[in-house]
């Protein structure tokens, strides 16, 4: 279907989505018309169930196609959210006077085709070659090799010129262990390479990122923050299977090499956050910023999605990851702009996490309020839950709202999950971490579950993850600890702070001058 209508009949739907045919409940609501009441005694009065399902079920529903970032589908999602502030009566954040925060993406579609001959041995894509980036090219000469390719110093391009010719770089860096920090090198990599006029750049690739996977992600269409701002193409940039230091012979310079690929097709597109401000009441701390983010886009339909999908449901709506976070943030608006805490508070809807962490990169590279005086950032995020009777906290023990996050979790009837499945390192694997890298206390509060089992992965990245299957009584109960965790901390009398020797404790220090 063609993009536009698409966007078309999505904005058209937003008025019919909540008369489409709800689901019995187990016991029958309080009305007067047409509102749904609040239970009696819960931490956030204003927080509705109806309302929250309301949300839930237009954002993840079919006509917004996944919400893939740079996509029609994706933008009525951010017109949406930012209708929701509007008539909570937010603050404006965006950059245009209005709630949102533009910025442009680079679209890069999937190589075609790629080879390397290094002497009699042909390397191929999708065996021991994925292209990175760059347009089409054949290139060939001796190499010249450049350390990690991340300096002029000696563990890289010292006394050497290499306009014209074909670097050859060792992959990651020495201090990069996650995935992010993994294609962070790489970008800067590609970065310097291009600004010294290399004709090719070539990455022995033998990190901790399986190849499986390196291979199957870069066989989709990519979504990237540009590497630089220039209208300089990008050198052709491509990872070679090192494993087991197999092509060590690429470290000598002068190795004779011939590189053949079709490049990758690249446009920018446009995207944007989603930024509204509730005022604090107090005259001091109202300088002072609580965030609370959370990411709306998916992952979009059909081979988008990363994942098998039946003919007859090829879209990825994205129920738990993440509109269950999305009305969560929303809830948290309405109630605290209902009745405002002391430091004022960002509500802050992210694009582009799942295509990598871009939205979230993007605002802490251009915050929209002080980042010195943004004291937490509360993110929400999941991948799903299996145990309705908790919430899950990455970064619990680590960013000093401990006691605040339990308090509330415990006023909405849930208890407190610290540091799920810890062998999957999921601190640094969502927007959170963002800010934690500038140095702001920033844990992930998550739906309930201890660790990936068969519950969570029958849902998560899968197309069947519909309105439909949640529980609406527990996504109720988790934006009620969620919005009371936001208003406990933003009416702290100190701010929140990391804990003595975590990671980033020295950047939280070198932001706040402590």
């Amino acid at each position: 279907m063609n993009y536009l209508l698409t966007a078309a009949l999505a904005t058209l739907t937003v008025a019919g989505a909540w008369a489409q045919p709800q689901p019995k409940t187990t016991k029958p609501r309080t009305k007067i018309g047409t509102t749904v009441l609040p239970l009696p005694g819960r931490p956030e009065p204003a927080i509705t169930k109806g309302e929250i399902e309301a949300q839930m079920r237009f954002l993840a529903s079919d006509e917004l196609m996944g919400r893939r970032t740079g996509e029609p589908g994706n933008a009525v999602a951010a017109r949406y959210i930012a209708e929701q502030y509007r008539m909570l009566d937010l603050k404006p954040a965006g950059d245009q006077g209005d709630y949102l925060q533009r910025f442009s993406l680079d679209k890069i579609g999937a190589a075609q085709s790629a080879t390397l001959l290094i002497g009699t041995d042909t390397l191929r894509l999708g065996k021991e070659l994925v292209v990175m980036a760059g347009g089409p090219a054949t290139v060939s000469g001796g190499i010249v090799y450049a350390g990690y390719g991340l300096t002029d110093g000696e563990e890289g391009y010292k006394g050497q010129d290499v306009k014209g010719k074909i670097v050859v770089v060792q992959g990651g860096s020495p201090d990069a262990k996650s995935p992010r920090e993994i294609f962070r090198a790489a970008n800067e990599k590609r970065k310097l390479a291009t600004q010294k006029g290399a004709a090719a750049l070539l990455e022995l690739y033998s990190e901790s990122i399986p190849w499986g996977f390196v291979n199957q992600y870069f066989s989709r269409e990519q979504v990237n923050l540009p590497v630089a701002e220039t209208s300089e193409a990008p050198v052709t940039h491509l990872w070679i299977n090192n494993a087991n230091n197999k092509y060590k012979q690429l470290k000598e310079n002068g190795q004779a090499v011939t590189l053949k690929t079709s490049g990758r097709s690249q446009m920018v597109v446009s995207t944007a956050n989603v930024a509204g401000i509730i005022e604090g009441t107090d005259p001091a701390l109202k300088n002072e910023y609580v965030i609370l983010s959370a990411h709306f886009d998916h992952v979009g339909v059909g081979k988008q999605g990363g994942s098998p999908y039946q003919p007859s449901d090829s879209i990825f709506n994205g129920a738990r990851d993440n509109a269950f976070g999305t009305v969560s943030i929303l809830a948290a608006a309405k109630a605290l702009s209902q009745q405002r805490p002391k430091r004022s508070v960002l509500v802050l809807a992210l694009t582009g996490e799942e295509v990598g962490l871009l939205g979230s990169t993007y605002y802490a590279d251009h915050p929209l309020v002080p980042l010195k005086q943004t004291i937490f950032d509360l993110n929400t995020d999941g991948a799903g839950y299996n145990d309705t009777t908790l919430v899950s906290v990455i970064g619990l023990e680590r960013t000093g709202a401990k006691a605040e996050i339990e308090a509330a979790a415990k006023a909405a009837g849930l208890s407190v999950f610290a540091e799920p499945a810890p062998e999957q390192g999921l601190f640094d694997r969502s927007d959170n971490v963002a800010f934690a890298a500038k140095g702001i206390p920033a844990p992930t509060f998550s739906p309930g579950f201890k660790a990936f089992d068969e519950a969570i992965g029958k849902y998560y990245h899968q197309a069947i993850d519909n309105p439909e299957s949640l529980d609406m009584n527990y996504v109720y109960r988790f934006c009620e600890a969620y919005a009371h965790a936001a208003r406990l901390i933003a009416n702290r009398t100190t701010r929140p702070q990391w804990s003595t020797g975590d990671k980033y404790e020295a950047a939280g220090k070198a932001l706040y001058g402590k």
